[in-house]
């Protein structure tokens, strides 16, 4: 910037003269004159010129250079001399003060970094847990690379190796258990070493097994005193074979109770079934059968329709041809020998189990006056109505298979049946008495009666 400046003499702006007149910045040879060109720049330099910040320039122009370095007037033509405006005054803020609070005083360094007494807590002492000692295995060792032989001189040396860290674990106290204190506790009350240590079962096994291997060999008297120690004693074989005897014994009993139950009753209808089978096929081919039948031989069928019993009737009262084999045995024999059903009068008697071998008696304690008891012949239905009933009587009371039945309601000679069976169940030392009166004589060309219909 220079000294001297005559132009802010004529015009506060400087006017046309500051920048040449004119024609100053017309054509190029405005800016060949000797210092014009550096009176231009300076002008433009001027700090007393330049406009206020955020505003635009009104009494000068802004110069800018092309690519040839010639300034234009982007303001030609207009009046350079127009006032620039004022800047407005700016509103006064007035600042209030707001007086504080007063705020309570920090505290001090012994209340902030000295803590409050508390009671020292006495820690109760527990017992060490130590390690059980374990007895030291020996460790094989590898083969050798050239040859295969065993190593028996070094093995003593490391199992003294072993016993020996191991002793020294033990004597330094340390525990195989992983863990801080509270693991080591809590393996401590699983393993029961509260009131004090304890070996675990593996450990007292194989300080057993040490034990009979360090023991010394029985001389030929000790093995002879150890084996006869050994031998079971007279009572213990004799209590020995009681109790198989009695096994033996349970078990039979249970096989013949199991026969008895069951498989008789199983055996007993399967055979009944196929002599009334037999029987059925004879009469619908026309095979006749004498006035007499043989011991063990099925000539009719005796139906209980309220019992649902269907029993074939064989002469005889054998135990093993007749009665084992789920019929039912017509007294037809010696002293008891009873009339037929075809008889113009007399007593039908019958007999059957009441327990196992079939039962077809069992229940005929149910039977009340009235009920129907049907016998099929090849020729006939005869058909009775239960009448009476004898609960117990002597087995050698043969009274109650007279035509006229002692015992029951019948007064006078007629056509009657009666049923014996064993009482009570499972029992033969009484007998129980089932009479009955014939209501009905049907040909078997008229059909089936009502009770067999019904």
């Amino acid at each position: 910037m220079t000294a001297l400046r005559p132009e802010r003499d004529s015009s506060p702006y400087g006017g046309e003269a500051a920048y040449g007149g004119a024609d100053a910045f017309e054509g190029a040879g405005a800016l060949e004159g000797t210092g014009a060109f550096e009176a231009a720049v300076e002008r433009l330099a001027d700090p007393l010129t330049d406009p206020l910040p955020g505003q635009r320039p009104t009494g000068r122009q802004e110069e800018w250079y092309d690519p040839e370095g010639y300034a234009r007037d982007w303001y030609a033509g207009q009046d350079l001399a127009q006032p620039q405006p004022q800047p407005q005054p700016q509103p006064q803020v007035q600042v209030r003060q707001v007086q504080q609070p007063l705020q309570p005083s920090p505290p001090s360094y012994e209340e902030t970094y000295s803590p409050p007494y508390e009671e020292p807590v006495a820690v109760p002492y527990e017992e060490p847990v130590v390690a059980p000692y374990e007895e030291p295995g020996v460790v094989p060792l590898p083969l050798d690379d050239e040859t295969v032989a065993l190593r028996i001189s070094e093995a003593p040396r490391i199992a003294g190796s072993t016993a020996g860290a191991a002793g020294s674990a033990a004597g330094s106290g340390s525990t195989p258990e992983p863990g801080g204190r509270a693991a080591r506790r809590k393996a401590a009350r699983r393993n029961g070493r509260r009131g004090g240590a304890q070996e675990p079962q593996e450990s007292q096994a194989s300080q057993e097994s040490a034990e009979k291997a360090t023991e010394a060999p029985l001389s030929r008297l000790e093995a002879r005193r150890a084996a006869r120690a050994r031998k079971p004693s007279a009572g213990v074989i004799v209590s020995r074979a009681i109790g198989e005897v009695f096994i033996t014994t349970g078990v039979v009993m249970l096989l013949f109770v199991t026969y008895q139950l069951w498989w008789s009753n199983v055996r007993a209808h399967q055979q009944a079934g196929s002599a009334a089978h037999h029987l059925q096929q004879d009469w619908a081919n026309g095979k006749r059968n004498p006035g007499t039948f043989a011991p063990g031989q099925g000539f009719a069928i005796l139906h209980i329709p309220k019992l649902d019993v269907v029993a074939p009737i064989a002469e005889g009262t054998s135990k093993t041809k007749v009665l084992d084999r789920g019929m039912v045995g017509h007294y037809g024999e010696g002293a008891t020998k009873t009339a037929m059903p075809d008889a113009k009068t007399g007593n039908f008697g019958l007999a059957g189990h009441r327990n196992t071998h079939g039962e077809p008696f069992r229940y005929i304690n149910r039977l009340k006056p009235g009920d129907e008891i049907v016998v099929e012949t090849q020729d006939d239905y005869y058909v009775y109505e239960m009448a009476s009933i004898l609960p117990v009587t002597s087995p050698s009371n043969t009274s109650v298979l007279d035509p006229i039945p002692k015992g029951s309601t019948f007064t006078k000679p007629g056509r009657y049946i009666t049923l014996t069976t064993c009482t009570p169940e499972f029992t033969s030392k009484y007998r129980m008495i089932v009479w009955g009166k014939m209501v009905e004589d049907r040909p078997r060309s008229k059909g089936k009666p009502d009770a067999l219909v019904n």
